[in-house]
């Protein structure tokens, strides 16, 4: 029997003029958001203020993770002029904090590190902080390389879950490459804040969920988001549990025990919402590689 949401999951409704406005304006440049490919429960909040999480290299993915809802199959062969649609989207918008991220694609040789750099470069342009959500590159190295010479303010990759859940979870990525990702990216830039994301309620225990935050943190992690799993279909990984708010506030103050800059837990949580609220205006000027 399909689990019934709780109180707690139910989202306030923003100014609907605004978000159709933010919708006409993506549409016309021919600019994807991991906002609607993903069915975020946020949308509303975000297209209304006026703030969207960019997907480029297209809005088909080349892998089968059961929890995400963005199509997976053959992509589409990468558009060379989107990285400037979308500085051109952010300038619109007026945004100061902008995230972009991609489906994996594991059919180009450098998984398109290239792209995200050529995006990188272009939203400088508009004096805006960029963070990018970055697939795992299959472990190259060069791949992720490019990227960080590029120089956002924040790079992001998500462990998504506990490391026992990755075969059900993610069966084509692997937990130590997403760990091994991170400490790279902190060891050939200090200054770029290294960050993650991990879901509750895909079957996975406290102690497991600890344990994860300690390797993130060992890797380098500084920020860190927390929130509930909600499954976008029938067909998808199944809710195991919905779990309360004090659970969340819990985790948080354990993650900041850790040593973790920021930590953002809470149901509604997603790996970029509220990006902006994290205040990183100077680069990085942590550097430790442990807790």
């Amino acid at each position: 029997m399909k689990k019934q949401k709780p109180d707690w999951l139910r989202i306030r409704l923003s100014d609907a003029n605004q978000l159709a406005e933010t919708q006409r304006m993506l549409r016309g440049l021919s600019l994807n958001t991991v906002c609607e490919a993903a069915a975020c429960p946020n949308i509303a909040e975000c297209f209304g203020r006026k703030t969207a999480t960019f997907m480029i290299l297209g809005a088909v993915c080349t892998r089968n993770c059961t929890f995400c809802n963005i199509a997976g199959g053959t992509p589409e062969p990468v558009d060379p002029d989107e990285p400037a649609r979308v500085a051109r989207a952010a300038g619109q918008l007026g945004l100061k904090h902008v995230v972009v991220t991609s489906v994996t694609r594991d059919d180009l040789s450098d998984g398109g590190a290239a792209h995200f750099a050529e995006a990188i470069g272009r939203l400088e342009t508009t004096g805006a902080a960029v963070e990018v959500l970055i697939p795992d590159f299959r472990g190259e190295r060069s791949s992720l390389a490019r990227v960080v010479q590029a120089g956002p303010r924040v790079i992001n990759h998500n462990m998504e879950t506990v490391s026992r859940l990755y075969p059900a979870v993610r069966p084509m990525a692997s937990y130590e490459r997403s760990l091994d990702l991170i400490a790279a990216l902190k060891t050939m830039n200090e200054t770029i804040y290294a960050k993650s994301g991990i879901m509750l309620g895909l079957g996975e225990t406290t102690k497991e969920v600890i344990h994860t935050l300690g390797d993130l943190r060992t890797a380098g992690c500084e920020l860190l988001t927390i929130g509930q799993y909600l499954a976008p279909s029938d067909t998808h990984h199944p809710v195991a549990k919905y779990i309360e708010p004090a659970v969340f506030d819990e985790l948080r103050e354990t993650a900041l025990a850790m040593g973790f800059i920021h930590v953002a837990a809470g149901p509604l949580v997603r790996s970029s919402y509220r990006a902006d609220a994290f205040g990183l205006i100077q680069p990085s000027p942590f550097s430790s590689r442990s807790p």
